[in-house]
Formats: C-alpha cells, structure tokens, sequence
C-alpha cells in the first residue's frame, strides 16, 4: 500500500506549536506535524496557521509521501527545512 490522505482535517496543537494531520497507509495511522514556524516566521494565531497550512496542504503532503518510510516509523515532524 502506499500513503493516502483521505481525510481533510487538521488541528493546531498549541503546547507543541505544530499543526497535526493524518495519513494512511493501508489500514495504519501514520502521525504528521508541521512545525508552525515552518508555516510563518513570526508568531500568527490558531486560525491563521490554520489557514497558512490549507495553503500549502498540497505540498505539505507531497513532501511527506517523500518522507514517509514504514521502516522509520509511523509519526513525522515536517520543519522548515524540508518545506523549502
């Protein structure tokens, strides 16, 4: 199987300051986050990472198929660096 995004939904964790979405590969739950300083270099609210991360769903995701290995775990912290 290889890694879908069928759910659409999103949320911002405020403790870790990153914004969460969900992948699947088959029948498994694979974790992402986004660093919100990778959304935006000063600070925005809840909303506005939000909106920024809608933005770039698209490339988010096609840089987490890229990242995505089932041999290195099943959560992933997308930063910065891998969003330029």
């Amino acid at each position: 199987m290889s890694l879908a995004f069928p759910n659409a939904s999103r949320s911002f964790d405020d403790v870790r300051n990153v914004i969460r979405f969900t992948g699947y590969d088959g029948m498994f739950e694979v974790k992402f986050f986004v660093d919100a300083a990778a959304l935006s270099a000063k600070r925005l609210s809840e909303q506005d990472y939000l909106r920024a991360f809608d933005a770039a769903r698209s490339k988010i995701q096609q840089i987490a198929l890229k990242l995505y290995n089932p041999k290195h775990g099943m959560t992933y912290t997308l930063r910065a660096a891998d969003l330029r």
